[in-house]
């Protein structure tokens, strides 16, 4: 049995040091942070001063190899990581228990949408899918807008993935949360959780999903981004919030038949052990062979854009 410890938190103005502390009081195999988890959710403007945030990833590297190894644990991270003067990703490097990397994934599909202006900041990833080998398993580590995409999934499992991990950020425009009707919200949160648990039961793999959760409104300030002041942001019915993210939450594991083992709320903040049997992938995949039934010879139009 794993234990999967997941944390999602909301802003503060030290993220480093409160996600270290909650590190230390979780006993799991496997911890799995959120998107982004050192900072506020700066895509939600362009500004190339926000690229300064990404200038101490081998400082950063080093922080979290730090922390793995105090506290005996493998540690999927999502750092801003610096390539380059010029050329920057969004990336999951896993630390090892004893501090060592064991991987590292960059963020393939980058978004492009109000307050989520990923493309201005990030390279599209070029180090394909492929699992992370650790000690406590092969790691299928995915990024956000990764999740939507059944072919990321699939090729995960087929290299060998034994768990499907998706550190995230998503969330309402705060105008939106307040013009859409609940109908709507509900249906955009729970298309969400279905495709992530259409990934579970396809590939016979559990799915664990880590999102941000509370408000975060950035904005732009002369040449600067300002994040509002804390207390504004945790508190999205405030009449002075400019436009912002209302993250949703909402993090989730799956089992490989696509059974909730775990999902919080839109609102509180997660720091939890649960426990992952990979072995009932063996049972899964038995009863439901999809891998044996797969026709590929048939599948070459998807190496198409479009099958005009």
């Amino acid at each position: 049995m794993l234990k999967v410890g997941l944390i999602s938190q909301a802003y503060s103005s030290d993220m480093k040091a409160h996600t270290s502390k909650k590190i230390s009081q979780l006993k799991a195999d496997l911890i799995v942070l959120q998107e982004l988890h050192q900072s506020a959710y700066f895509c939600q403007v362009e500004n190339v001063n926000n690229f300064d945030l990404a200038n101490d990833f081998d400082k950063d590297c080093e922080y979290w190899s730090k922390i793995a190894k105090e506290n005996n644990v493998v540690l999927v991270t999502s750092l801003f990581e610096k390539r380059a003067c010029g050329l920057y990703h969004n990336s999951a490097v896993v630390f090892e228990k004893d501090g060592s990397i064991a991987g590292k994934y960059r963020k393939m599909h980058i978004p492009d949408d109000p307050h989520f202006y990923e493309k201005f900041y990030f390279t599209p990833g070029d180090l394909g899918f492929n699992p992370i080998k650790t000690s406590v398993g092969s790691l299928g580590v995915l990024v956000c807008w990764d999740q939507w995409f059944c072919e990321a999934a699939r090729i995960m499992a087929l290299k060998g993935a034994d768990i499907l991990i998706y550190p995230t950020a998503i969330g309402w425009l705060y105008e939106n949360k307040l013009s859409d009707n609940e109908e709507i919200k509900k249906a955009q949160l729970n298309a969400w959780l279905s495709v992530q648990r259409a990934h579970a039961i396809s590939n016979g793999l559990p799915v664990v999903g880590v999102n941000r959760v509370g408000f975060e409104s950035v904005k732009l300030s002369g040449n600067s981004s300002i994040l509002q002041d804390e207390k504004i942001q945790n508190n999205a019915k405030n009449d002075d919030l400019d436009n912002g993210i209302l993250f949703w939450g909402n993090s989730f594991v799956y089992d490989a038949q696509g059974k909730e083992l775990f999902k919080s709320n839109e609102d509180d903040e997660v720091c939890v052990c649960v426990d992952i049997d990979l072995e009932h992938s063996k049972e899964v995949r038995t009863w439901w062979p999809f891998l044996r039934d797969r026709r590929i010879e048939h599948y070459s139009d998807l190496l198409k854009l479009y099958c005009d």
